[in-house]
């Protein structure tokens, strides 16, 4: 069985909205899209997504495609940066940088990184065992993405294994091994 873990496209930035409620923007429903057609994923038996907009949108052109069901695990979530809120790109990219880089301290406020590393791995485990024959899609975000490819090569924590633009997805044994690291959707 596979594990495919991709991570929503470009979503439209939208200030005055929770980052959670974000929707994709024209040119990420067209990359997952086009993604979808590749049949990459023709294998595949379960759709999982975070509860996210932009996730649940992603995971839905995919379902389309493959005539599945999306079944939501909340705690696929992104990392929780509630305490800021919307960021400007550089003081985001600096704050994740932050993130990745002090795994055992809230940075600004947000989700500890240990702790949104512990949470992915326990949602992907309930996924995997609510998913028993067949491969799986998840589909959810960049950050605990990471985290969790961190966890399954036996990394410490760090942002040298993070995606390096919205869009990606790598593969995942059941028994944890991985397949491939990131790859554009």
């Amino acid at each position: 069985m596979k594990v495919y873990f991709i991570t929503h496209p470009e979503v439209q930035v939208d200030p005055t909205r929770p980052v959670p409620r974000w929707s994709l923007s024209e040119r990420g429903v067209a990359r997952m899209t086009k993604f979808a057609a590749r049949g990459v994923l023709d294998h595949v038996a379960h759709i999982w997504s975070s509860g996210e907009t932009k996730a649940i949108e992603s995971a839905n052109i995919l379902a389309e495609r493959l005539k599945l069901t999306v079944q939501v695990e909340e705690e696929l979530h992104e990392n929780d940066r509630s305490a800021t809120g919307f960021l400007p790109p550089p003081e985001f990219e600096t704050t994740a940088d932050q993130f990745f880089a002090q795994p055992n301290e809230s940075i600004r406020g947000w989700e500890r990184a240990v702790d949104a590393q512990a949470r992915i791995i326990r949602a992907v485990d309930r996924v995997i065992a609510a998913s028993p024959n067949g491969d799986i899609a998840i589909v959810a975000h960049g950050g605990v993405g990471t985290l969790l490819m961190c966890a399954h090569l036996r990394s410490p924590i760090s942002r040298r294994f993070d995606q390096p633009h919205q869009g990606h997805y790598w593969c995942f044994t059941k028994t944890r091994a991985v397949l491939h690291q990131w790859k554009p959707i």
